[in-house]
């Protein structure tokens, strides 16, 4: 017989005392307080975290937006000249410092080459530079930085050339550089003039076809020189040959100042004192060609040099003035001295201006003392500073840009620190079109490394940024009215049943990794859609077509039939027919080739002026969107089926039709939902990398053609920041297209926050 419990003891007891429930309510607050402390810690973490990515980021770029500084460290006289023979009274026509920085060279008027510690002023030895014993020296030229070509014209209309050879040694571990002479076209002066006139203005470059040479007489003619050397495989002799050719003169009433050949040996121009430059085509010295001059409004002539990789000049002029030229092609592919941009002037008449070994950088002195820093490409005025009240007459810079020797006109040289790492990089040069070297118009380029030493770097962030947009902007076209009219159709009209498949299946598609689908995409669809375009614009037109057809005809049924499948069962009716619309559209492409596009769909485009690539931007837009359409088709769908009942059963007994409640109920409802899911979607399609990276061929165009590809910022960090140099410019700039991204992220989320707060305030009272 069952134990009863006994009605004696009272039921109060069975309860907690007073002293129990307040213990619990203590331990229960203790709880909450913990919890709302992590949940808030956590939140500051998650904030703070991002606040680090974005500081981080900011520290890798910050050094782009400095610019450049000059620090004295120690001035000094030239050294004595330690060459007994020579005199002592010798003028400073040029100098330069080695990469190493330890070493300046000193190159006088009277063919004395003076070696000195750059640092202190001390002297090394010095060499005399061979010349006739009644000739003296009237003029001296240099070539691109990076050959290091000197040549000394003389009053007998004789050439020397010369040039520094730095050896390296290591005794007892430390380096030595020990410079010395060399010349390449041998010791002895050779004849340039067959006058024997005075050389006035001489200028030299080393080319493939050999060492040209051009130079202005004291009777205002021009020559040009090419000398080639050979070298006797068997018997190591070296022969020299030397052609020389007569050039148009300039008018009567001008006189050459300046003289510049590019290293290709194409073109020699010439600058006039009447404020005019002339470009000669020297490619056929036996038939120069001489173009008509253009005008240097900005004042007189007074220095002019060409950058590295002689594709534009730097020109200064008496008023302060500094400008760059570039070599343009026009139609008729004739090159024409244009001019391009202007810097920031210096108050006094230029008188030095001197390249940067390897960049588009250069340096241009006044004589007033003012020493300016340009960079060519970002059209960047870095630093304009006085140096002093003497005239800066020579610039030595290091090749490495970590130093500097200035020489003014007191023959005192000051030694200064350089920190000019970054001037590739300006706001113009990222989102502005920029006029490079050998481009006949400005344009948006992103072209940030190459083979060669003189590459001008082109880093418009203009073609990436529209590439993401463009990758989006095709994958949300595609993935929108899929992934939302899906989940509007699973969570509100499909019976639980048929959901209870769908929803995890199309759930499971975000679980593909991304490098499948963009392998996929890049070996079978990319060939795929080539091969059967008329089929893939078939499917997207007949296939909605089809579905309403379909869906009509099956509400003509009768109604005996229709009632035979259940509610929510009447999407796997469009199963059958949508399969067989694919397959029709695919067997039928090769005759639609034939009947529409004479054979060939992309040859049709190609003929109608429309570029087509194999991986495009059609291709990202089906493969990404189909990767994005889970994304928007879960959230959707959550936001739709968490509609209140209430709301859809009152609609409904007030006489709306299903529809009818979906418009005007549900979708106001659920559109902070929806609208979240589209946003979402749009991250997930900006911040992709490897469908774009394996699927498109990776070229930054600017255009929005379906047709052709693409790089997006985030595909282009993938590329590029294996192979660049750590605390380059290169290297800061991906940094910056990274922060970039993020930055884009980070406001679309933003206002897509708003914006759902705003629908969800909006329809808040339904």
């Amino acid at each position: 017989m069952p134990q009863l419990i006994s009605t004696d003891e009272p039921v109060a007891s069975l309860m907690p005392s007073l002293a129990q429930r307040a213990k619990l309510r203590r331990w229960r607050n203790i709880k909450d307080k913990i919890s709302a402390y992590g949940i808030m810690a956590a939140g500051v973490a998650v904030v703070g975290s991002l606040g680090l990515i974005f500081v981080y980021l900011f520290s890798e770029v910050t050094p782009l937006l400095r610019g450049a500084s000059v620090e004295i460290t120690k001035t000094y006289s030239l050294p004595p000249i330690t060459q007994s023979a020579a005199p002592v009274d010798g003028v400073a026509e040029f100098i330069n410092l080695e990469r190493y920085e330890e070493i300046g060279t000193v190159y006088y008027k009277n063919g004395v080459v003076q070696f000195f510690h750059a640092e202190d002023g001390s002297a090394l030895q010095s060499e005399q530079i061979p010349q006739a014993a009644d000739a003296t020296f009237t003029t001296l030229a240099t070539s691109e930085a990076t050959h290091g070509l000197v040549a000394y014209g003389d009053n007998h209309g004789q050439v020397s050339v010369v040039k520094v050879q730095y050896d390296l040694s290591y005794p007892n571990d430390k380096r030595v550089v020990s410079p010395h002479l060399d010349f390449p076209l041998g010791e002895e002066p050779f004849a340039l003039d067959t006058y024997k006139l005075p050389l006035k203005i001489l200028a030299i470059q080393e080319t493939s076809k050999g060492t040209l040479l051009s130079a202005a007489t004291s009777d205002d003619r021009l020559i040009l020189a090419v000398v080639a050397t050979k070298t006797n495989p068997i018997t190591e002799e070296t022969t020299t040959s030397t052609d020389v050719f007569n050039l148009p003169s300039l008018p009567a009433d001008e006189h050459v100042t300046h003289m510049q050949i590019d290293d290709a040996g194409r073109y020699l121009v010439v600058a006039s004192d009447k404020s005019q430059i002339y470009l000669y085509n020297i490619s056929n010295p036996a038939a120069v060609e001489r173009n008509d001059p253009i005008a240097v409004e900005s004042g007189n002539v007074t220095a002019m040099q060409f950058l590295v990789g002689t594709g534009s000049l730097a020109i200064g002029t008496d008023k302060g003035n500094v400008s760059q030229w570039l070599m343009v092609r026009d139609k008729n592919n004739k090159y024409h001295v244009t001019h391009v941009r202007d810097f920031k002037a210096l108050n006094g008449a230029i008188t030095q201006i001197t390249p940067e070994y390897s960049r588009r950088g250069f340096w241009a002195a006044d004589n007033k003392g003012n020493l300016g820093i340009y960079f060519g490409t970002s059209a960047r005025t870095l630093l304009i500073k006085s140096m002093g009240s003497a005239p800066i007459a020579h610039i030595g810079l290091s090749p490495i840009n970590g130093k500097v020797l200035l020489l003014d006109q007191t023959q005192q040289v000051s030694f200064a620190k350089v920190w000019n790492q970054h001037p590739e990089i300006s706001f113009s040069m990222l989102w502005e079109k920029v006029w490079y070297e050998g481009r006949d118009a400005p344009d948006y380029i992103w072209q940030a490394s190459s083979a060669s030493d003189s590459f001008e770097a082109k880093m418009s962030f203009v073609p990436l940024a529209l590439g993401t947009l463009k990758a989006a902007f095709f994958a949300i076209l595609f993935a929108i009215p899929i992934g939302v009219m899906g989940a509007i159709y699973t969570a509100y009209f499909m019976t639980p049943k048929l959901r209870g498949i769908v929803k995890p299946t199309i759930e499971i598609m975000a679980a593909l990794p991304s490098v499948i689908l963009g392998f996929l995409a890049g070996l079978w669809l990319a060939p795929f859609l080539e091969n059967n375009l008329p089929a893939i614009f078939s499917i997207l037109i007949f296939t909605p077509v089809v579905m309403l057809i379909t869906g009509f005809a099956w509400s003509q049924f009768p109604s005996a039939i229709r009632t035979r499948i259940p509610d929510g069962w009447e999407a796997a009716i469009l199963i059958v027919p949508v399969m067989f619309t694919v397959w029709v559209c695919v067997a039928l492409s090769p005759y639609l080739e034939v009947w529409f596009f004479h054979g060939s769909m992309r040859q049709w485009f190609t003929d109608s002026g429309i570029k087509y690539e194999q991986r495009n931007a059609l291709v990202v837009g089906l493969v990404m969107g189909f990767a994005v359409i889970p994304s928007i088709f879960s959230i959707a769908e959550d936001a739709v089926f968490s509609v209140p009942r209430h709301l859809t059963q009152g609609s409904l007994a007030l006489g709306a039709t299903p529809w009818q409640t979906m418009v005007g109920v549900v979708l106001p409802t659920a559109s902070p939902g929806i609208f979240s899911a589209v946003m979402m979607g749009f991250g997930r399609a900006v911040g992709e990398t490897m469908i774009v990276l394996m699927a498109t061929g990776n070229s930054p165009v600017v255009n929005f053609n379906v047709f052709e590809g693409m790089r997006t910022l985030s595909a282009n960090i993938a590329v590029e920041m294996p192979e660049t140099a750590v605390g380059s410019t290169h290297f800061r700039v991906l940094f910056l297209a990274a922060l970039l991204l993020l930055a884009l992220t980070f406001v679309v989320n933003t206002i897509a926050e708003v914006v759902r707060q705003s629908l969800r305030k909006r329809y808040s009272n339904l």
